[in-house]
C-alpha cells in the first residue's frame, strides 16, 4: 500500500475535527463538504476555534464524489449524520477507482470505509456494498454551527475518544494502522475486537441527546436521562446485543477535558446542533433504533417513542417539556433481563 489518503465525507463537527487533526499530522486529506461551508473552507481554510485561539487548517475540498478522483490507497471516513448515511453510501459506492497510472481498477466499494455515525444502522448499510467496513465510535465535544468553522474545545493528546474495530470480520492490520494514525493526530483511540458492543454502549447514552431540546430543570433532565438510558440498556439486552461491562465504554483511564472557547456555549450535543442549523434530525436513528429493537424483540420502549413524538415537526414547541416525557409510563422490566 502506498501513502494513505483520507477522504472525509462530511465536513461537520466530526468530519471537520478529523480533517483538522489528520492534515496537520502529515496525512493527505480531502474534506468533502457542500454548499457555503464547503466554499468557505476551500477559499479560506477550515477555521478551528480552540481554547487557545483559532487555527486555520488548509485542506483540499471536494463538493461530492464527482468532484474527486479516487485512488487505490484512499480510505473513506464517513462522517455524515446517521440519517444521511444511506444517501452518501449510495452516491460513493460505485465511483471509479484509479491506480497510479490513472487506469480504472475498481470502484470506491473496493476501498476501506470507516463509519463514524451514532446508532447501529450505518455499518450494515455499508456492508451491503463494502467488504472492508470499520466501525468507529467517537466521543467528542466538537460542534458545527457556522459555515466555514468548527469548535474543538479539547486539546491533544485527547481531542476526542475513538473506539475502532472491523465490522462483521476479525481485526486486521489496517485496523491497527488506522488507530495509530488517529493517536498520532491527537485522539485517544483504541483498537477493539467488538465494534458493535461499543456502538451499543454509545447508543445507550445518545438516546438522551434530544433532551437538549426540551424545557425543564436540571433535576427533571437528570431523571429523564437516567430513565432513557435504563430503558435502552434493557432493550439492548432483550435483543441479545452485547454491551461492555456496566453498559459503558472503557476509557482506559483517559478523560476528555472540555475547555472554554471564547463565544462558545458548551454542552450542546449533535441533535441540538442539527435543530439549530435547521438540518434533519438523527432522533429516528437513535431513539428510533431503540424503538425498532424493542418491537422486534416483543417488548416496548415508551420513553424513546415518546421523545421521538415530542421532537417531531408536528409537536408544538410549548409541548416540548421534560414533564411531557416523564409522564410516560415506563415499560415493565422483563424478569430475566439485568440492566
Amino acid at each position: 500500500m502506498g501513502v494513505r489518503r483520507y477522504v472525509v465525507v462530511g465536513g461537520g463537527a466530526v468530519g471537520g475535527a478529523l480533517a483538522a487533526q489528520l492534515a496537520p499530522a502529515g496525512h493527505p486529506v480531502v474534506l468533502v463538504a457542500r454548499g457555503e461551508h464547503g466554499r468557505l473552507v476551500a477559499e479560506h481554510g477550515l477555521r478551528v476555534r480552540r481554547p487557545g485561539g483559532t487555527d486555520v487548517v488548509r485542506v483540499p475540498v471536494a463538493a461530492g464524489p464527482d468532484d474527486l478522483r479516487l485512488h487505490v490507497d484512499d480510505v473513506l471516513l464517513l462522517a455524515v449524520k446517521a440519517q444521511d448515511a444511506e444517501a452518501a453510501l449510495a452516491a460513493w459506492a460505485w465511483q471509479p477507482l484509479h491506480d497510479d497510472r490513472g487506469a480504472v481498477v475498481g470502484t470506491a466499494a473496493d476501498l476501506p470505509i470507516v463509519t463514524y455515525q451514532n446508532g447501529m444502522v450505518t455499518e450494515d448499510l455499508a456492508l451491503r456494498r463494502w467488504e472492508r467496513v470499520y466501525a468507529a465510535t467517537i466521543g467528542i465535544a466538537a460542534s458545527f454551527l457556522t459555515p466555514g468553522e468548527i469548535v474543538s474545545p479539547s486539546l491533544p493528546p485527547t481531542v476526542g475518544l475513538i473506539w475502532l474495530g472491523r465490522h462483521a470480520a476479525p481485526p486486521d492490520e489496517l485496523q491497527e494502522a488506522l488507530v495509530a494514525d488517529l493517536v498520532g493526530a491527537g485522539f485517544a483511540a483504541w483498537s477493539v475486537p467488538d465494534s458493535r458492543a461499543c456502538k451499543a454502549a454509545k447508543l445507550a447514552a445518545n438516546v438522551a441527546n434530544g433532551l437538549d431540546l426540551l424545557e425543564g430543570d436540571d433535576d427533571l433532565r437528570a431523571e429523564a436521562r437516567a430513565r432513557l438510558r435504563a430503558e435502552a440498556l434493557a432493550v439492548l439486552a432483550a435483543a441479545g446485543i452485547a454491551v461492555p461491562p456496566g453498559g459503558k465504554l472503557d476509557h482506559h483511564g483517559v478523560s476528555l477535558a472540555v475547555l472554554p472557547v471564547p463565544g462558545h456555549v458548551p454542552g450542546r450535543l449533535s441533535t441540538w446542533q442539527s435543530f439549530a442549523r435547521g438540518a434533519s434530525s438523527e432522533v429516528d436513528y437513535l431513539n428510533g433504533e431503540i424503538v425498532l429493537l424493542a418491537r422486534r424483540s416483543g417488548t416496548t420502549a415508551p420513553l424513546s417513542s415518546r421523545l421521538q413524538q415530542l421532537l417531531s415537526a408536528s409537536t408544538p414547541a410549548a409541548r416540548r417539556h421534560l414533564g411531557a416525557l416523564l409522564e410516560t409510563e415506563p415499560a415493565p422490566a422483563p424478569h430475566d433481563v439485568a440492566v
